[in-house]
């Protein structure tokens, strides 16, 4: 028998918490998103004022880090070389997103999770969601 790990409402809340009070503190309006070991939500929140696009983002963005991996600003990396390049559609899922904002959440060095932020610049998405990512009792940094 094999059992998963995952993160559960309490992280997800505590991520989602550290994430908006973050953006508030700075007044910026951006969508947060935390998702479980499978990439499906767990938590969503649009800050008032950040684009209605940028939910769907940053769900994308979530289940992306947790089902490849790794962060999302390294998928779009492989997209822009090319000795690397490949088209997103070879994973075969339309959430697939190669854009910086989406990171992996582990664990003693398993993935467990991903947090996302998307509606700001992607550098400002990925420093939120560290904040997010910090935030997760027993998340390795």
């Amino acid at each position: 028998m094999r059992r998963v790990i995952t993160l559960g409402h309490d992280d997800a809340q505590a991520a989602v918490h550290a994430m908006r009070d973050a953006l508030l503190s700075e007044g910026r309006h951006a969508v947060v998103a935390v998702a479980d070991v499978h990439g499906e939500l767990l938590s969503l929140l649009r800050l008032d004022g950040a684009p209605a696009s940028s939910a769907r983002i940053a769900m994308h963005k979530a289940w992306t880090a947790a089902n490849q991996r790794v962060p999302t600003r390294a998928i779009g990396a492989r997209l822009k070389r090319t000795d690397e390049a490949f088209d997103i559609a070879y994973y075969g899922d339309v959430r697939a997103c190669g854009w910086a904002g989406g990171l992996p959440v582990l664990a003693d060095g398993v993935v467990v999770g991903a947090v996302a932020v998307s509606g700001l610049p992607e550098d400002e998405d990925e420093r939120i969601a560290r904040i997010g990512l910090a935030a997760i009792p027993g998340a390795d940094l």
